[in-house]
């Protein structure tokens, strides 16, 4: 018998959902449910960090005056770092980063990021459309930092569980 705890138990621990926390029943998704909100931090040495896993040493992402230089406000955040961190919400909420089929977004805000300190990414996740036919769900993520979107149309598709029959070893329906 295949039960949660063994699911859980035979799923690599990189797509395990936080320790204390429960996947969202994906089976239950209503258009227009917010199925996440999280904040983030994000530092100078984050961006250090994500450079240096990246391999990303634009020089706009640590340096004031070439970042001014370039037109920008100043020191900004990658856009990869911004639109991974953006999803981790949606992720971890599912519990399961193998069903995000797509995800896409546009930049239209740069993040600065302080000398000192930190910017806080809000993000909010919400059911944009059920696709019951192809077995997906449209979720949609709201980014900012304070009042300005730092995304738009940042959009995933997650595929939902199917709903009907248990598939037998040889195709059938149990």
């Amino acid at each position: 018998m295949n039960t949660d705890a063994n699911i859980v138990a035979n799923t690599p621990a990189s797509q395990q959902p936080a320790p204390g926390t429960t996947p969202l029943d994906l089976t239950a998704l209503e258009k227009g449910q917010e199925i996440a909100r999280t904040r983030h931090e994000i530092t100078r040495d984050t961006l250090v960090r994500y450079a240096g896993a990246s391999g990303d040493f634009n020089p706009i992402h640590y340096n004031d005056t070439v970042a001014t230089e370039a037109g920008l406000p100043g020191v900004i955040a990658h856009g990869m770092l911004t639109m991974g961190t953006a999803i981790n919400g949606l992720v971890e909420a599912i519990g399961d980063p193998a069903a995000v089929r797509e995800y896409a977004v546009r930049f239209t805000s740069p993040v600065e990021v302080p000398a000192t300190g930190s910017v806080t990414l809000q993000v909010t996740v919400v059911v944009g459309a059920i696709d019951e036919e192809h077995g997906t769900a449209r979720i949609d993520l709201t980014a900012q930092v304070d009042e300005t979107k730092v995304l738009g149309r940042a959009r995933a598709t997650i595929a939902l569980p199917a709903s009907t029959g248990t598939a037998t070893p040889a195709g059938g329906v149990a």
